[in-house]
């Protein structure tokens, strides 16, 4: 067929009918002519209306006009929104508030949706060559596109935009129905009847991720008998090997499972496999869509134990696990955590442990059980571990922050003492109980978003476990490839029920979801709803954002906690003297609003492993090298402290911050154990720096501290600023409007290096005491400076303090 259009993209809307795209509009008034194979003849084939192609794309054209449209369901907000709405774009200079009244969107009735839009004459200024649009919300918000918008395009800037293509509006595709219903497991092409022969593959819609099955999964142990169940809804054969002891891998026994209607294949034993080790081997298609090797073996994504990294997979019988002891979490605005690597912590931990044992769990849990635990003495009653489920070291003494998981049941088998008699899980659920003992809750880092290598869910069905784009390839916007499609229904039931695993066998009370924008809202809110059941007050914490975009505000409405990077990003500037008094209003008064609609909605941290050390970071020293941090180093860090253990939200720091800990500049260490063991030696060192912490996380858990923990954002009225003029040194007072009782807290910080004063006219006479300044706290009973308040407080360089004002 001469000069026919590319067939761009087929996907099946159902297992009867599909749609096809086509690479420009079809201007005959006959249907394309096109085939499917090898099914045979397709049973019809119909235009799909131009507007349907508008609701996903934001626009068509039709009858010389194009017409921008705005699906509300796509933005459930803007039910309560009243104000107006935009297009704006390339053709407008992106300013469409220049001209309002012409760029507005209109509500109106097309087909049989309700919508919003404004239409115009087919000129130039729209058609003449590709031009990015998007819609926006007055004043100024513009509105994110859908993920699933066909024309959704990046720009170097980090924007994402819609964009009109003159030669696709909506008259280049067309839906079909197929003569009997498509066998998932049978490869499906479309071609044109005559000319260009190619073949492009048909690959599932939507409705295929919605595909699931509600039988259990994994190795299931029902008394004398094992069940073998693995959701392969594309696989042509499924079978499963399993032997008693790792030595007769050569020689296993071999189980053909059957497929079950749901889209899952089973397979039963006749006796009790505690204990035995398994594999899957799958067989289908290998296409751009599907990965299927016949000889690969696949850990099972349900096991609740691996041997290592690849495998095998441990039968585990439930009945045999003990559910963990339940512990009462601290409340949110109570919290201040520490974030943990298990390796980290017990490396150079100053106790006897054997050379095993500071390889993972059970050296961790003997550390915090011993007299001199650190972070005990540090005051921290919350741990936030790096990963801990299986991940991909190679061997055990590979190091790994964790961050390449490979199974999210497991806990990590190079931690373990015996891996292949999966003691890996009493160690863990040991450690947790330890944890808890000293009166700490366990939050999890988990990964969800990407997976490692080997990669499992890859040999069971790559597209319906995997983001691909259109053509087939792996999305990347973890950073790390693999990226999870976490909201196909039996990912989100994976990522779920591992989590519920991993409360009621281990007894773990929260967790931080890695790159959280990659699983999406409704996922996380599935997550929320179902822990909530088990542990109403379960832990948990978002980090917002991924190279893709950040949800951060679409996260207010959940009950979720956000990693708060700009708070970070603010205090490494500010203690140089840099900063500005809206940014020190904002974060210390918990970064209400835009980022917490409650004050425990958002964690405040200045360092996290991902990046150089604190004291790197904020280093006087060349090549951000902080290990011999100078003086006004270890000053800055005492401010640091000072205003992070006042904000309001829950403070988190990395483990070893409290003793100047520094990587030597080095900013990824992500393999690096050498240089990120906890080096115990650098608390003796810096014995001042530690106690600060600890008295400045000792006061904000008191009663006295109280006023930095907040169960609601209080009235403005509540903190009292006063700046230094032409200087970001500041004083606040906190319950300035004596809303919770008659005491009173005044913190002062001079981040620049040199003496100043700040005008403090306003505050009361009455007697204020010192209770800390930027060396030290005053130790209880000692007299105490005072100051009975004026007109100014005069302030040394890099200096702080904390006063307090009780009540009559």
């Amino acid at each position: 067929m001469k000069d026919c259009p590319k067939i761009e993209h087929v996907h099946l809307t159902s297992l009867t009918s599909g749609l096809v795209e086509l690479s420009r509009d079809w201007h005959e008034d006959r249907m394309p002519p096109l085939q499917i194979q090898p099914e045979g003849k397709l049973r019809s084939l119909k235009k799909v209306a131009p507007y349907l192609f508008g609701i996903e794309s934001g626009y068509y054209f039709e009858n010389g006009t194009i017409r921008f449209l705005l699906d509300p369901a796509h933005y459930p907000w803007l039910g309560a929104y009243e104000g107006r709405l935009l297009v704006g774009g390339e053709f407008n200079d992106w300013n469409p508030l220049a001209e309002a009244e012409r760029w507005e969107l209109k509500e109106t009735r097309i087909g049989d949706r309700v919508v919003l839009a404004a239409s115009f004459p087919d000129d130039p200024v729209f058609s003449a060559g590709r031009k990015e649009f998007k819609f926006m919300a007055t004043p100024n918000r513009w509105l994110s596109p859908p993920d699933f918008a066909p024309n959704r395009v990046g720009n170097e800037l980090w924007n994402t935009n819609l964009e009109i293509d003159p030669i696709r509006t909506g008259h280049h595709r067309f839906c079909f129905e197929t003569e009997e219903p498509v066998d998932l497991a049978q490869e499906l092409f479309i071609s044109w009847k005559t000319g260009n022969q190619e073949k492009i593959l048909v690959r599932p819609g939507e409705f295929f991720f919605e595909m699931g099955s509600d039988r259990p999964m994994g190795a299931i142990v029902e008394k004398n008998q094992t069940v073998f169940r693995v959701f392969a809804p594309r696989a042509r054969n499924v079978e499963v090997t399993f032997f008693e002891e790792l030595s007769d891998v050569e020689e296993p026994q071999r189980l053909r499972l059957r497929r079950n209607g749901d889209g899952s294949w089973e397979g039963t034993v006749s006796k009790n496999l505690h204990g035995w080790f398994y594999w899957y081997f799958l067989e289908g298609s290998a296409n751009e869509s599907l990965h299927f090797w016949p000889a690969f073996p696949v850990a099972d994504p349900w096991a609740l134990a691996l041997a290592g990294r690849e495998g095998p997979g441990i039968v585990v019988d439930r009945t045999k696990l003990e559910r963990a002891k339940s512990f009462e979490v601290p409340a949110w605005e109570d919290l201040v955590i520490a974030e943990v690597h298990v390796r980290d912590a017990v490396a150079k931990a100053p106790i006897a442990l054997s050379g095993d044992e500071r390889l993972g769990f059970t050296g961790l849990r003997k550390w915090v059980e011993s007299e001199e635990f650190h972070l005990e003495k540090l005051g921290v009653n919350a741990v936030e571990l790096q990963p801990v489920q299986e991940f991909d070291s190679e061997n055990r003494e590979e190091y790994h922050w964790g961050y390449m998981p490979v199974n999210f049941f497991a806990p990590e088998s190079t931690y373990a003492l015996y891996p292949d008699k999966a003691s890996q899980l009493k160690e863990f659920q040991d450690l947790v109980a330890a944890f808890h003992k000293r009166g700490m809750a366990v939050i999890l880092d988990v990964v969800y978003n990407h997976v490692g290598v080997p990669n499992n869910l890859l040999f069971i069905d790559r597209e319906y476990y995997f983001e691909l784009d259109v053509d087939g390839q792996l999305l990347n916007w973890s950073g790390c490839g693999n990226d999870v499609r976490a909201d196909a229904a039996m990912s989100r039931r994976l990522i779920v029920e591992s989590l519920v695993h991993l409360v009621e066998i281990f007894g773990v009370d929260g967790f931080r979801f890695d790159l959280a924008e990659l699983l999406g809202v409704e996922t996380l809110r599935e997550i929320e709803r179902r822990l909530k059941e088990i542990k109403p007050d379960v832990i948990l914490i978002a980090e917002p954002w991924s190279f893709r975009g950040h949800i951060v505000r679409q996260l207010r409405s959940t009950g979720f906690a956000s990693w708060n990077d700009a708070y970070r990003d603010f205090l490494r500037k500010f203690v140089r003297g840099h900063g500005d008094w809206g940014g020190i209003e904002f974060f210390l008064t918990g970064s209400p609003g835009d980022l917490a609609v409650w004050p425990a909605q958002t964690v405040n941290y200045v360092e996290s492993h991902d990046d150089r050390t604190w004291i790197d970071n904020i280093t006087e020293n060349a090549d951000f090298n902080g290990f011999f941090p100078t003086e006004n180093d270890r000053r800055r860090t005492h401010l640091m402290v000072a205003f992070l253990m006042s904000s309001i939200g829950i403070p988190m720091i990395a483990a070893g911050q409290d003793f100047l800990r520094s990587k030597h500049g080095v900013n990824n260490t992500y393999q690096r154990g050498d240089l990120n063991a906890l080096d115990y030696n650098r608390l003796e060192h810096f014995r001042g720096t530690h106690e600060y912490f600890a008295d400045w996380i000792r006061f904000r858990r008191s009663e006295r501290g109280r006023f930095f923990r907040l169960r609601e954002h209080p009235t403005r009225t509540y903190f009292h600023f006063y700046f230094a003029e032409r200087a970001t040194a500041f004083a606040v007072i906190f319950n300035a409007d004596r809303s919770q009782g008659e005491s009173r807290l005044l913190l002062v910080i001079n981040p620049h290096d040199h003496d100043l004063s700040i005008a403090t006219d306003g505050i009361s006479a009455g007697e204020w005491k010192r209770l800390a300044n930027v060396e030290k706290f005053a130790s209880e009973g000692s007299s105490e400076e005072t100051w009975q308040g004026g007109t100014a407080l005069g302030l040394d360089r890099l200096d702080c303090g904390l006063w307090e004002q009780k009540g009559g």
